[in-house]
């Protein structure tokens, strides 16, 4: 039982932590103090829903159906280029920490469902590879695998969406913001060339 629970957390853990679309959103959205709650409940949902779905068998019919990678790599590596844009203009006219929380909750809701589910390699970390692994683990292992995993993104994204916070004061100058939103920007427009590329 133990064994394959801390095998899905640390797995689930090493596909999470690198900084991508999705980490930087959160990061930037416990920042800003703007709906976050709602943010890391998007994230973890968008999380446990797909690894469950993957440890159930649901990656043999997306492998079976490429088409539909291809699609999601093309409206996700759309909407990146949009965000990283908008990342790089925003930098032109930095802001301080307490001038930034303009956004509705919808707004934030749909930008962090967008970022989950257009992001073609969270299907292939999650459903694919996590499923893979997962059902490698036997027929009771693979959910404890999963139950693993899913712990590991509840973790992550409670630590940075909520753990940001603490960087809040240093947040309050507009010069840091200026390198917060290049850096995302540079990330995000890396991230869609990546994804156009292959």
């Amino acid at each position: 039982m133990l064994g394959p629970t801390f095998a899905g957390l640390f797995t689930g853990l090493s596909l999470i932590v690198a900084i991508g679309a999705q980490n930087a959103f959160v990061l930037r959205q416990g920042l800003t103090l703007q709906h976050i709650g709602s943010v890391v409940l998007v994230c973890i949902a968008g999380d446990v829903l797909l690894i469950t779905a993957g440890v159930a068998g649901v990656g043999a019919i997306i492998r079976s159906h490429a088409d539909v990678l291809v699609v999601l790599r093309w409206a996700g590596a759309a909407y990146l280029v949009w965000f990283g844009i908008r990342s790089l203009a925003a930098a032109r006219r930095p802001r301080a920490l307490a001038a930034e929380r303009t956004a509705t909750r919808g707004s934030v809701v749909g930008a962090a469902l967008a970022i989950t589910f257009l992001n073609p390699h969270v299907y292939l970390d999650t459903v694919l590879m996590l499923g893979n692994i997962a059902n490698q683990q036997g027929i009771t292992g693979r959910w404890w695998f999963a139950a693993g995993a899913c712990l590991g993104s509840v973790t992550w994204f409670l630590t940075i969406g909520y753990g940001a916070r603490l960087a809040a004061p240093l947040m309050s100058r507009p010069i840091t913001w200026r390198i917060l939103d290049v850096l995302i920007g540079l990330t995000m427009l890396t991230i869609a060339v990546l994804l156009i590329t292959g």
